[in-house]
């Protein structure tokens, strides 16, 4: 009897999104289930030592081991830096009248009207 377990190979793109369900043996790694699965012929652009990968959302190493189950995830590279992203909505925001200056959260409505 072999010793196989159930798994997922998940890549996104915006307009194109691969979700491949196969067998591979429980002794596998997270980088040997992506080879076996096949996933980098239909996307070609992906990189292993460049692109992060994970299971079920929590980053991992390619050599990880697997259980019965796991969706293993090949992350795309940040357009944005988030931090970056917030802080200039919040500037803009302050800018605009819609944020507090000093705190940064909502302008009070009833300071504006004692003033």
């Amino acid at each position: 009897m072999s010793n196989m377990i159930t798994i997922e190979v998940a890549y996104a793109l915006p307009e194109k999104q691969s979700l491949l369900q196969l067998q591979v043996d429980a002794a596998s790694t997270v980088e040997q289930a992506i080879d076996k699965s096949g996933i980098m012929t239909s996307h070609p652009e992906i990189d292993l030592a460049a692109l992060k990968v994970g299971i079920w959302s929590k980053t991992c190493k390619l050599e990880a081991s697997l259980k019965d189950g796991d969706r293993i995830e090949i992350y795309r590279p940040l357009i944005a830096d988030p931090k970056e992203v917030r802080k200039r909505r919040a500037e803009k925001a302050v800018q605009e009248g819609r944020a507090d200056k000093v705190t940064g959260g909502r302008p009070n409505p009833r300071k504006k009207a004692e003033d």
